[in-house]
């Protein structure tokens, strides 16, 4: 069980207060954090509610931090099993519950010195944890308290979104949470939904042990991806040995004993032991009372919010998963950021999203900046793209991991970087050149003469760039 218990003493709950702050903070995790400590930097008078969650939110508790150091000790594992010649030949054994072990224990370290321990350094921001509802726009009440401030930011994050298919639920299937808590892995399992989530968890059961089926409802798995990159991590991962079901309407989920059946429209498409569900997100909001503050929901849950982060509710501004836009960690903190700061200033930061990257951390993983081909074609009606088998880079063969590609998108007038996007070892570490690149404003011919340290992966990009100009035949390593 993870404590939500910082090391700072808490604030009495004795009493009613209308205590005033300048900023009021719903969350504990990245948005609130940086909506707190830039509020902080800018000398107001904070106050920080944590509702209930582990303190730090999703990404260092079950979310980046832990699944992705698993990733990384699978891959170690697995790359030792794999015979690399007559120089090199080592056995390995796999003691998953001693790798639970170790990640809870990195989970725990984490949380205490980037979360913990940073707020003690926030000398005028209060920290309270219970559970915060709004009794109307400006006042919200914890326990027996009120607290009132002309400015709050609601960052309560989200949740998985259990689907509604029938069965599913009765069987107690796991999440990013649940499954980050098992001892021992599953001899077979299910993995409703084909995204960054799941194919994430896929690996990792599957690496560990299990007989894992990946079923997903759109015709392929990461469909908002480029279509290139899905298919080849698609490729990839079925080569390993992960089934993966695409274009796949469940119907029905059944339980009998120990074994879990799967059904769409033409029969069991699956039988496991257990299911992991990762088919999105719903927003932490309900019980918030965002009914008396006149804060507006979309259709699924999510706060509406503006540009600047602000609610249909002014004054009242919004952060993080729970708005729902591009549910990543990277975004939430600067959505925190820019929600202190416009509620603070009056000042409209906004953020990009075609300059955000993303990434799947599999092995190898996928990673993307900007537009896909798709997305090209409808905004210009054209799209001058090429695409890079990562066989053509040098250093994929001195790492002797030849899997993937890279692929650049760029405006067919301008020559302007749109869009990059690659499946490869340390994909999201590489991703970084084109996002410079395209944030620079750089053309393509910019980008192939910009000078790259060979051999590398990254160089990648710029290979990848001169096939625009010339034949990848034509080519030698040395080519300017």
């Amino acid at each position: 069980m993870i404590s939500n218990t910082p090391s700072l003493e808490a604030v009495p709950f004795s009493g009613v207060s209308d205590s005033a702050f300048d900023l009021i903070v719903v969350g504990g995790g990245a948005a609130a954090f940086s909506a707190a400590i830039h509020a902080r930097d800018l000398g107001v008078k904070v106050l920080m509610v944590n509702n209930g969650l582990p303190l730090g939110g999703t990404c260092v508790n079950v979310g980046c931090v832990p699944s992705k150091f698993l990733t990384e000790a699978l891959r170690e594992y697995t790359q030792s099993l794999k015979p690399h010649g007559r120089w090199c030949s080592s056995a390995s054994t796999l003691h998953y519950a001693r790798l639970i072990e170790a990640k809870d224990a990195l989970v725990s370290a984490l949380r205490q010195r980037n979360y913990a321990e940073v707020l003690e350094t926030l000398g005028n921001v209060t920290y309270i944890e219970g559970y915060a509802r709004f009794v109307d726009a400006r006042t919200i009440q914890v326990s027996n308290r009120r607290f009132r401030a002309e400015r709050l930011i609601i960052a309560t994050g989200a949740r998985v979104r259990i689907p509604p298919i029938p069965g599913l639920r009765e069987t107690k299937p796991l999440t990013n949470v649940t499954a980050l808590q098992i001892k021992e892995p599953p001899r077979a399992m299910a993995v409703i939904g084909g995204g960054p989530l799941g194919l994430e968890f896929a690996q990792i059961f599957h690496r560990a042990g299990s007989r894992v089926t990946v079923v997903e409802v759109a015709e392929r798995i990461l469909p908002q991806h480029d279509p290139e990159v899905s298919e080849a991590l698609k490729q990839i991962l079925e080569e390993e040995g992960i089934i993966i079901k695409a274009g796949c309407q469940l119907v029905q989920v059944e339980q009998e004993g120990n074994a879990v059946r799967l059904y769409d429209a033409g029969g069991c498409v699956a039988e496991v032991e257990k299911v992991l569900v990762a088919t999105g997100i719903q927003a932490n909001t309900e019980e918030l009372g965002l009914e008396a503050a006149g804060v507006q929901l979309d259709s699924k849950g999510f706060v509406v919010t503006d540009e600047r982060q602000e609610t249909t509710v002014a004054g009242i501004y919004a952060a993080g998963d729970v708005t729902g836009k591009m549910p990543l960690e990277t975004v939430a903190a600067k959505q925190g950021y820019h929600a202190a700061h416009n509620a603070l200033t009056g000042e409209s930061l906004t953020i990009d999203y075609d300059l955000v990257p993303h990434a799947v951390f599999t092995d190898p993983q996928a990673a993307s900046v900007g537009w896909t081909e798709e997305h090209a074609m409808r905004k210009l009606g054209s799209c001058w793209c090429r695409t890079l088998p990562l066989e053509a880079v040098p250093k994929a063969h001195v790492i002797r991991d030849l899997r993937g590609l890279v692929k650049l998108v760029v405006h067919p007038g301008t020559h302007r970087i749109l869009g990059a996007h690659a499946v490869a070892p340390n994909a999201a570490e590489i991703i970084h050149v084109p996002l410079f690149a395209m944030r620079a404003g750089f053309t393509i011919e910019e980008l192939i003469d910009t000078v790259h340290v060979f051999p590398t992966l990254a160089e990648a990009w710029k290979i990848c760039a001169q096939t625009f100009e010339r034949h990848m035949k034509t080519m030698s390593c040395c080519v300017v």
